[in-house]
C-alpha cells in the first residue's frame, strides 16, 4: 500500500457501498422485469427507446453506440439480434461506405409500445415511489454532476445527425 493513496473515510465508504448496492439492486429488478414481461434485456430495450426518440427513428450506428455507452462491437451484436426479430433495420450510408444506420421498424415500435408500460411502472415503483420530489431533484443533480465529470458528451438525449460526414 502506498502512502499517497487517498483512502475512503468511514462515511465515504458507507456512501460508496450504499450507492453501489442501490444501483445494482435497481438495475437487477429492472432487468428481470423486462426479461420476464417483454423478453428483452435492458440493453435491447434502451436501443429501441433511443431509436424511437431519434428523427425518422434512425441513428448512425456509431452515434447509437456512443450515446448508449456501448462498444461498437457489442452494439453491432445487439442490433443484429434486433434485426433478426424484425425490430430494427440496418442500412448502409450511401455517401460513406464505412457508415451504417440503425432504423426502428414498425414492428420494433410496436414491441416498444407493448413493453414500455410495464417498464415505466417498474421504474416508478422501484425508484420514484421511494423518493419524494426533493430527493428526486437531488438524485438528478448528483447524476448530472457525475455524468459531466465522467463523460465528454451527454449520453441522453442524443441528437441525431444522419449526414454522411457525421461519425
Amino acid at each position: 500500500m502506498t502512502a499517497d493513496t487517498r483512502w475512503l473515510d468511514e462515511d465515504e465508504q458507507r456512501t460508496w457501498r450504499a450507492f453501489l448496492t442501490a444501483q445494482r439492486l435497481l438495475f437487477d429488478r429492472l432487468e428481470r422485469q423486462l426479461q420476464r414481461d417483454a423478453g428483452l434485456p435492458h440493453a435491447y430495450y434502451e436501443i429501441l427507446v433511443r431509436l424511437s426518440e431519434a428523427p425518422d427513428r434512425t441513428l448512425r450506428m456509431s452515434q447509437l453506440a456512443d450515446s448508449s455507452l456501448s462498444s461498437r462491437s457489442r452494439l453491432s451484436h445487439a442490433v443484429a439480434r434486433l434485426e433478426a426479430a424484425g425490430w430494427v433495420r440496418r442500412r448502409a450510408c450511401a455517401e460513406d461506405r464505412r457508415g451504417a444506420f440503425a432504423e426502428l421498424t414498425p414492428d420494433g415500435m410496436a414491441k416498444l409500445e407493448e413493453s414500455a408500460p410495464g417498464h415505466v411502472e417498474a421504474v416508478r415503483a422501484d425508484l420514484f415511489d421511494a423518493l419524494d420530489r426533493d430527493q428526486q431533484r437531488v438524485l438528478r443533480d448528483i447524476s448530472d454532476t457525475l455524468i459531466a465529470h465522467l463523460s465528454d458528451t451527454a449520453a441522453w438525449p442524443v441528437e441525431s445527425d444522419t449526414r454522411a460526414d457525421a461519425g
